[in-house]
């Protein structure tokens, strides 16, 4: 059964599963789908096209699956899909799809901050932290379990690597690879996130053959050069083999 208040306004037509709180001057529009046991508190907006599951907390303020800011948007129809157990806080916007991917995905286990916005088309991980006012331009891509600061600035198109730590007031238009410390101005390499890999559980092995494969990296004059003599040297680390593979598949260029 679910619970909404007098004064909020829900399309008949809407899809909800059991077990939801729908709070005061809450609209739900038509073309919604929201799983079970989520809790909508005052004045949450949630626009067509939105696919949100279980168990997600939207604090007031919150527009999920907006309109696109993008003047190529003619009104296709496109998603904003949101996984499980993410904490979606004040004044948070969240915008569908275009056609160039058709929707945004944000995953499960996140946790977005006041007044941040997550454009079109972008693909958000799992167990992320993002900051407060931080903002994702188009097709941003950002891995799991990256934290990323306060009002940082992400280009469009850029990918941002898993388990990251990035400044507060960092700007890039270049891609940041996974398990660094991102920062300073303009933004560079800060060294490895040690700190967070060994929350995360990552051995003093693994953590050595991270910081040992951004030495060789960042050493050599050409990348792919690199990139080679890592992976001969670490040849069974899946770590050393995402870095790799995610700075091979870079399109914007890495932060150095």
């Amino acid at each position: 059964m679910n619970t909404i208040h007098p004064m909020a306004i829900v399309d008949p037509e809407a899809k909800l599963g059991d077990g939801n709180y729908i709070g005061p001057f809450c609209v739900i529009n038509k073309d919604v789908v929201i799983g079970d046991n989520n809790k909508f508190l005052n004045s949450v907006t949630v626009h067509d096209g939105a696919r949100i599951g279980s168990n997600n907390e939207f604090f007031p303020g919150a527009s999920i699956a907006t309109k696109p800011q993008d003047l190529k948007f003619k009104g296709e129809i496109t998603t904003a899909e949101i996984g499980d157990n993410n904490s979606i806080r004040e004044n948070v916007t969240i915008s569908r799809g275009t056609a160039s991917k058709g929707k945004t995905v944000v995953g499960s286990g996140n946790l977005l901050m006041e007044n941040m916005h997550v454009a079109h088309d972008c693909v958000i991980g799992n167990g992320c932290i993002i900051g407060n006012s931080t903002k994702f331009a188009g097709e941003v891509v950002v891995d799991d379990n990256a934290i990323i600061s306060a009002e940082v600035l992400i280009h469009q198109f850029n990918n941002i690597g898993g388990y990251v730590m990035i400044q507060g007031g960092t700007r890039t238009s270049q891609d940041i690879p996974p398990y660094v410390i991102a920062g300073k101005e303009p933004v560079r390499f800060a060294g490895v996130n040690l700190i967070g890999l060994r929350r995360r559980g990552f051995s003093n092995e693994t953590i050595d053959a991270i910081h040992d494969t951004y030495r060789i990296i960042y050493a050599s004059s050409v990348l792919k050069d690199g990139i080679v003599e890592a992976r001969a040297k670490y040849p069974d680390s899946k770590e050393v083999d995402y870095i790799c593979t995610f700075i091979e598949n870079s399109k914007r260029g890495i932060i150095r």
